[in-house]
C-alpha cells in the first residue's frame, strides 16, 4: 500500500494526513522506519505489570503499520517521591516486553513530576511495499478485531474499587500480550490486508472513523459480535466511566447512527478508550475467517459499505 507523500520530503510516507499509529520514512526501496511514541499513567499498583503493559501499548503502534519493532527509547515521568525499588521494576517490566518482541533498548529520558507515567519511544522497519494505514478499507471487506474491548472500564473500575484486582488481574495480564502474534498472522494474509489500525484511547468508534473518513467508506459495526472482556458489562451497572469516554463520544457523534436503540452498555463500549488494544483490520471477507483461526481472541466484528459519505453504523 502506497503512502501519501510529504510536501515538505517526499521520503515520508506516513506523517500526520490522517492520524494514523506511527510515522513511516523510507530509506531505501526496500527498507522504511516505523517511528512513534506513547506512555501512559499505572493501571495497577504492580510496578513490573504496568511496566509490561505500557511497553507492549507502545510497540503496538509498529505493529499497527505492519512493521518489526527494532529500538526502544524509555520515556519516564517519574515523581521524586517515587522508591528506586519501583522505578527500577517498572523498567525492568518495559525491558521484558521490549525483549519479548525482539527489539533492544538503547537509551532513555527521565524527568521528574507530579503524575508518573512511563511509555516508549519505538523504532522499527517495514518493507515500504507493505505499509499498513488506517486508509484503504474497501467495500466488502470484512472488520476483524484482535482482542477484546473494556480495558478503560476495567481499569477505571479498579481504581474505583468497583472490581478487587483478583478479578481484574487476568485482564490486566492480557493487555501485555503483544500485537505480534496479531500482526504476524496479517503479513500471512499479503494483499488481502487492505487498512489496520490498533485500538487505543479513541475507542473503537474514535478508531475506525479515521478508518471511514480515510478510506472514503462507511463501516457497520454488529454490537452482538464485539468481544468483551469479562466484568465490562459489571463496570458500566456500577456507573463506571473515563474521563476520555465522553470527548470520545462527542467527536464522533457526527457521524454515528444507531441501527437499534442506543443501550447505555454499548454506547460505553464503544467509546471506551482502550490500553493495548487488539489490532482492527478491514481484510478481504474470504481472508477474515482464516485469520481469525490463528488467532483465539479474534473476531469478525463489522463489514466496509459503499457510501458517499464516510459514517459508522451499530447493528
Amino acid at each position: 500500500m502506497a503512502g501519501l507523500p510529504s510536501l515538505t520530503d517526499p521520503q515520508v510516507m506516513v506523517g500526520t494526513e490522517t492520524s494514523d499509529d506511527a510515522g513511516v520514512y523510507r530509506l531505501s526501496e526496500d527498507t522504511a522506519i516505523v517511528c512513534t511514541a506513547d506512555f501512559i499513567t499505572p493501571v495497577l499498583d504492580d510496578p513490573f505489570l504496568f511496566g509490561q503493559i505500557a511497553a507492549a501499548n507502545s510497540l503496538s503502534d509498529v505493529y499497527a503499520m505492519g512493521g518489526v519493532p527494532k529500538a526502544a527509547i524509555a520515556l519516564c515521568l517519574f515523581p521524586k517521591a517515587l522508591e528506586p525499588d519501583v522505578a527500577r521494576e517498572i523498567l525492568a517490566g518495559g525491558q521484558s516486553k521490549v525483549t519479548e518482541a525482539g527489539a533492544a533498548v538503547i537509551g532513555g529520558h527521565t524527568v521528574r513530576g507530579d503524575e508518573l507515567l512511563y511509555g516508549l519511544s519505538v523504532t522499527g522497519v517495514v518493507d515500504p511495499r507493505r505499509v499498513w494505514r488506517n486508509v484503504g478499507a474497501r467495500p466488502g471487506d470484512a472488520l476483524v478485531l484482535t482482542k477484546p474491548l473494556g480495558t478503560g472500564l476495567i481499569i477505571n473500575g479498579l481504581r474505583k474499587q468497583a472490581i478487587d484486582e483478583a478479578r481484574a488481574r487476568p485482564i490486566l495480564e492480557n493487555l501485555a500480550v503483544l500485537n505480534r502474534a496479531a500482526r504476524d498472522a496479517l503479513v500471512e494474509l499479503g494483499e488481502r490486508v487492505h487498512a489496520c489500525t490498533d485500538v487505543t484511547g479513541f475507542g473503537l468508534v474514535g478508531h475506525a472513523q479515521h478508518m471511514a473518513v480515510g478510506s472514503r467508506a462507511a463501516i457497520r459495526f454488529f454490537l452482538d459480535e464485539l468481544p468483551l472482556y469479562p466484568h465490562a458489562r459489571e463496570m458500566v451497572e456500577k456507573s463506571v466511566t473515563t474521563g476520555s469516554t465522553k470527548p470520545n463520544r462527542a467527536g464522533a457523534a457526527a457521524r454515528l447512527r444507531w441501527e437499534r436503540p442506543a443501550e447505555k452498555f454499548w454506547d460505553e463500549l464503544v467509546h471506551d478508550p482502550q490500553t493495548s488494544g487488539g489490532l482492527l483490520a478491514a481484510v478481504d471477507a474470504a481472508a477474515a475467517r482464516e485469520l481469525c483461526g490463528k488467532l483465539p481472541q479474534a473476531k469478525i466484528i463489522g463489514e466496509v459499505i459503499a457510501a458517499d459519505e464516510p459514517y459508522l453504523t451499530l447493528r
